[in-house]
């Protein structure tokens, strides 16, 4: 993935959600879990990192996001994050790991 910052601020964590459309439905269904769209009992996932990032407007995150079943129960998902940041203010390479149950 690439960020770019949109104002000087500092990036704690990274946040995900999902837009899903079931279309083979009676009556086709949508919805999103994104932070802008109509409440659903569905959330976004936080993922803290180990360092915090002190970002200025302009500059950019690099990483890569990768999600894969948890090999003992499919239901299951382990998730690595890896994140690389070159700014003015502060430098951070981070690889974190995380495990939704």
């Amino acid at each position: 993935f690439h960020l770019q910052i949109k104002r000087n601020d500092y990036v704690h964590a990274m946040v995900t959600f999902f837009n899903v459309e079931f279309s083979k439905c009676h009556k086709k269904v949508w919805f999103s879990t994104g932070p802008d769209a109509a409440y659903t009992h569905w959330k976004q996932t936080t993922f803290y990192m180990h360092e915090y990032l002190t970002c200025k407007k302009g500059e950019e995150i690099y990483g890569v996001f990768k999600m894969v079943p948890n090999p003992r129960n499919r239901r299951d998902l382990d998730f690595e994050i890896s994140v690389d940041f070159q700014g003015e203010l502060c430098q951070v390479q981070e690889q974190n790991k995380y495990k939704m149950r």
